[in-house]
């Protein structure tokens, strides 16, 4: 089948079939297809949608691109949670090792930066030593001895994900909902989990700023995996501010690990994570109910044990022995701090949170282009939250730059992402949906 014609079929509105699919996935893996033909593909699916019957299809091809794991021979079940992307969602770095610390297995395979979000795999790399890309033998050996493990697609593991992703990233289709779901689902499914559940962002940090939207990607996620035999419940949540009061990778893996120990944890993070892991825990069996799973998760995160677990699973995979208790000392640092002051008094009564997750990207945290270096020292730490108050030449963040001038451009686009007002705003709530299968 020649590509062209596939392309020119869903530019013009056709539901392609499973084969045409299968085919235009095999062109893509093998470098069959040009970026140009893989581009366009994307911007046609952007533009005319696909029917369920074509998201299941593509994922599965994507899926199938490369090698599917087996997780038989583990005593447990296999779990596994996915964001749709935010600012300051540094959730996977504690939420993983809190559902192993429960009796689960999570071979977390998880993806880079996008757009104005930040990537889970881009902030383990900003541990020295710490192999996100290891072979399967040693993710199989991680996963069997710490219950976890945190890491990014092999070259075996959905490859046509891995290019598609990339090219999404630059031609101005992140937020098609179909292409969403495949590039998510295809890894998960190459993962071989027993369930998953999804986490969606809404709110103006997140690509779906709309509840109808962001509703609208859960029941694909959940209908998609369902239909492609992977059992999937969904959670929406709120990002119409950062999550954490760190935005960046380094900074957001310091946050993880204070959060982990209990030095520290923002509010409406401890929320979103905590909630995540009843869900996972619920869907996997190893409780009975939601609220069983709420008090299991918090028990596990007070009494410690899913901090040791995350720092086995960082020494497993070649960190330091000592990160958890030393953080500070291995994790990079930027040349220059610098505050945002606030202007007046007041109240924060609003972020532009995309305007956040970009100042970390303009900073060197983030991807202009695919083939970017990320800087894991740049970043925002010390964001205040909606509904703190705070007075004139007060901070409301902290800026982490390699040079005056990246800090102070970064500092003026954080500043003009605050609103400030006389009242204080009434709090949001984080977890605001539940998607269930039908």
């Amino acid at each position: 089948m020649l590509p062209q014609e596939i392309i020119r079929r869903k530019r013009d509105g056709h539901k392609l079939s499973a084969p045409e699919i299968a085919a235009f996935i095999e062109g893509l893996t093998t470098g069959a297809i040009s970026e140009g033909q893989v581009g366009a593909f994307a911007m046609a699916v952007f533009l005319n949608g696909m029917s369920r019957e074509e998201a299941v299809a593509l994922t599965i091809a994507m899926r199938d691109s490369g090698d599917v794991l087996d997780w038989s021979h583990l005593p447990g079940p296999v779990t596994d949670k996915h964001s749709t992307g935010g600012v300051g969602d540094n959730v996977s770095l504690m939420l993983a090792p809190i559902v192993a610390a429960c009796g689960a297995y999570v071979p977390m395979i998880s993806g880079r930066g996008l757009g104005h979000t930040g990537g889970t795999l881009d902030k383990m790399d900003a541990i020295p030593g710490y192999i996100s890309q290891p072979d399967v033998a040693r993710l199989r050996k991680t996963v069997l001895e710490t219950g976890f493990a945190i890491i990014g697609q092999t070259a075996d593991l959905a490859p046509a994900d891995r290019r598609l992703y990339a090219i999404r990233d630059v031609t101005g289709t992140v937020e098609s909902i179909p292409l969403i779901t495949a590039s998510i689902l295809s890894k998960k499914l190459a993962a071989g989990l027993g369930s998953l559940v999804l986490d969606v962002k809404v709110g103006n940090g997140a690509f779906m700023e709309k509840s109808r939207d962001a509703v609208a990607l859960a029941n694909s996620l959940v209908e998609v995996a369902n239909g492609a035999g992977l059992k999937a419940s969904a959670l929406v949540t709120g990002m119409n501010e950062p999550l954490a009061s760190a935005a960046g990778n380094g900074v957001e893996v310091k946050n993880a690990v204070d959060f982990l120990t209990g030095r520290y944890r923002d509010r409406r993070l401890e929320e979103v994570t905590l909630a995540l892991a009843a869900e996972m825990l619920q869907s996997a069996g190893v409780v009975s109910s939601n609220q069983d799973g709420l008090r299991r998760a918090a028990e596990t995160l007070a009494g410690g044990r899913a901090a040791s677990i995350f720092a086995r699973m960082v020494t497993a995979l070649g960190g330091p022995a000592d990160f958890v208790e030393k953080a500070d000392k291995y994790l990079p640092k930027a040349s220059v701090e610098l505050a945002v002051k606030a202007a007046g008094d007041g109240f924060v009564t609003g972020v532009a949170t995309r305007d956040i997750g970009l100042a970390v990207v303009t900073l060197g945290g983030g991807r202009r282009r695919p083939d970017d270096r990320i800087d894991h020292a740049v970043g925002l730490t010390r964001l205040l939250p909606v509904g703190a108050e705070v007075r004139a030449g007060e901070p409301l963040a902290l800026v982490h730059g390699r040079s005056d001038a990246d800090a102070e451009a970064a500092a003026a686009a954080v500043r003009a992402a605050y609103t400030i007002g006389a009242s204080k705003p009434h709090a949001e709530k984080t977890v605001l949906r539940r998607i269930l299968p039908r």
